[in-house]
């Protein structure tokens, strides 16, 4: 009997997952949330960006903003902003399909699975694919974008590291 409850724990502690990959699949599990909210927000408020960016620009008053704001609202931002609009639904989409492929992807590298991090990564890459096709390389000009690649890069380089625990 002794021998079996031994053995028992042994299995159980092969499976305890790293600490690590605990850390970032929680932090994925943060980022899908943040990921889905932000979505859902830019689908109902991009005509509403869109329109204010505009009447920011056209107004005249952009001469009063300090000049590192200034920077930011321009032409090549306001049809970042409009494509942006436009695209808003196959923007969600990818979007939300993303956040679904990185979930699942966690849940599965939880579980110890190599599948996981493929699914993973595909959702990783897929909105800054859906961002150049609907949106163009503009979308990547500022801090917010160049933040988000960064992050992303890494993701990917923390994540390639546990792939040896995964079966």
């Amino acid at each position: 009997m002794e021998q079996e409850d031994k053995s028992f724990l042994e299995a159980f502690e092969e499976k305890k997952l790293p600490g690590t990959l605990n850390v970032l699949t929680i932090l994925t599990f943060i980022g899908c949330g943040v990921m889905a909210i932000g979505a859902i927000w830019g689908f109902f408020s991009a005509k509403d960006t869109y329109e204010k960016m505009d009447t920011l620009i056209n107004s005249g008053d952009l001469d009063k903003m300090p000049s590192f704001l200034r920077g930011m609202y321009n032409q090549d931002m306001l049809e970042v902003t409009r494509k942006n609009y436009e695209n808003r639904l196959p923007i969600l989409i990818i979007y939300l399909v993303s956040t679904a492929l990185c979930l699942f992807g966690a849940v599965k590298m939880r579980q110890q699975k190599k599948d996981g991090y493929g699914a993973w990564l595909i959702g990783e890459v897929l909105p800054f694919v859906g961002s150049i096709l609907f949106v163009g390389a503009a979308a990547f000009k500022g801090f917010s974008p160049i933040f988000g690649i960064i992050v992303t890069g890494v993701f990917i380089v923390l994540y390639s590291t546990q792939r040896k625990n995964l079966s």
